[in-house]
């Protein structure tokens, strides 16, 4: 009788060992994040970056990382922290300059001798690592360059610039010399802006393999063996899966917002909702608009290389263009706040990176609106704030009314064609036009308007 039952329940539980093993197995597939850079290198890449490679390290279920590089450059403050983040993962890092066409330019190539492998699609370049404030020295010209295209003396770079130069020369070096790359090229990219394809990056021992896709580098990379550290492991890349990690929506926005044209869009509607919610305030729209604006622009301006001058500038011009609003100067005030607020916007950002610089064009389209909000609007803002009250008790009192009927004591007049219970010591008559000296209640205390003679400065004989 409990045979059957006996035969079903261990039926039962062989059944769920072999799911429980063929989850075990789905498990076991072995994943591969892959980071891609496109674009320039700025708090929003090296961010996410950062949080990939750490995130790996902790699950340590990743045998290699991948980051797909195309740049054209970008912040050395986000360029170290990635490599910094690099340097100090357990899990190896492999960079590939991808998909055809794509550069790993300036920071791009920091980035790429940073990584434990390096790797480049054909048709594909790095190099130009040139701090971007910086020439080629004259002393680095080449000598089928001498003579007409030489350099003149006084474009020698200064002492900041050699400082600069110096020390992004020995970065690159170091990181050459810890992955065992090619020092000298290395020291050119930086020196004369050198540049190299992928197939003469390979004979020159500056990246370590050619692949056309990730897919195809990890392919390539299975039993390699990689110095981690002192350590040297052995990679096993069968049955990988490639994952593509893309950027979180935090990633997206600080993306969006670090944007130099959207921060400094950002800050504008700050500083203008602010000042008409102090000028006119009303339920509050502008003012909470303005807060909120103002201070997601200055948690972009802290990621980014702000020009804590040019912000004083652009301040000062916008200072000057209220003054002129509110004290007109012949236009002394204005001219100087707007001289002043595009030189402040122009300044905002202490980057020679194009990328990282507000658009002119938007700079003289907001000085122009500024000129404009300034100058007429708040100007207008400002004057119906002076105008006399036309509603309410203060624009009663004082005013003129007529007399319906005759009364002594207590009557009715008109104001504003509106019928009014009128209280006066004085008896009027029908048609005289009194004045309203008191409202009590919904009564109106009225008087006798006094005529005023008329003086010709002659005197009658």
């Amino acid at each position: 009788m409990y045979g059957w039952r006996l035969a079903l329940c261990v039926a039962l539980i062989s059944l769920l060992c072999m799911g429980l093993q063929s989850a075990d197995k789905k498990n076991l597939v072995t994943e591969i994040p892959v980071v891609s850079i496109k674009g320039p290198i700025g708090p929003a890449v090296s961010k996410q970056l950062m949080t990939e490679i750490n995130t790996a390290n902790q699950q340590n279920n990743s045998p290699i990382i991948i980051i797909t590089i195309d740049t054209p450059g970008g912040l050395v403050s986000s360029l170290r922290d990635i490599n910094q983040t690099i340097l100090a993962s357990d899990i190896p890092v492999a960079c590939l300059v991808y998909p055809k066409g794509a550069r790993a330019a300036s920071a791009g190539t920091y980035i790429l001798y940073a990584c434990h492998v390096a790797a480049m699609a054909k048709a594909t370049t790095l190099g130009a690592a040139t701090p971007v404030q910086m020439g080629p020295s004259p002393d680095k010209i080449s000598p089928l360059k001498k003579g007409e295209d030489a350099q003149p003396e006084n474009l020698a770079p200064s002492a900041m610039e050699k400082k600069v130069l110096n020390d992004a020369i020995a970065y690159i070096r170091s990181l050459a010399q810890l992955r065992g790359r090619n020092e000298e090229w290395a020291e050119l990219a930086v020196t004369e802006a050198a540049t190299l394809t992928a197939k003469e990056a390979l004979a020159l021992n500056v990246i370590d393999l050619i692949a056309a896709s990730p897919q195809q580098l990890i392919e390539s990379l299975d039993g390699k063996v990689i110095e981690l550290g002192d350590v040297k492991i052995t990679l096993d890349l069968k049955d990988a899966v490639l994952v593509n990690k893309q950027p979180s929506w935090q990633n997206q926005f600080i993306a969006t917002i670090t944007n130099p044209n959207i921060a400094y869009i950002l800050m504008i509607i700050g500083i203008y909702g602010l000042l008409l919610e102090f000028y006119s305030p009303g339920i509050g729209i502008a003012g909470i608009t303005g807060a909120i604006s103002l201070i997601i622009a200055l948690y972009a301006f802290q990621m980014l290389p702000l020009s804590y001058a040019g912000l004083a500038l652009l301040i000062l011009g916008i200072v000057l263009l209220i003054t002129e609003s509110m004290l007109p100067s012949f236009g002394i005030f204005g001219v100087g706040g707007v001289a002043a607020f595009v030189v402040g916007s122009i300044f905002l950002f202490d980057t020679p990176q194009p990328q990282f610089q507000v658009s002119p064009v938007l700079i003289a389209s907001i000085a122009f609106v500024s000129i404009l909000f300034f100058v007429f609007a708040l100007g207008y803002i400002l004057r119906m704030r002076n105008n006399a009250v036309v509603s309410g008790q203060e624009a009663i009192i004082g005013a003129d009314a007529t007399v319906i009927d005759d009364f002594d004591g207590q009557g009715f007049v008109f104001l504003n064609g509106e019928r009014w219970n009128a209280i006066s010591p004085q008896k009027l008559t029908k048609g005289q036009t009194v004045t309203i000296i008191e409202i009590n209640g919904l009564s109106l205390l009225v008087s006798i308007v006094e005529p005023k003679e008329a003086s010709n400065g002659t005197h009658s004989q």
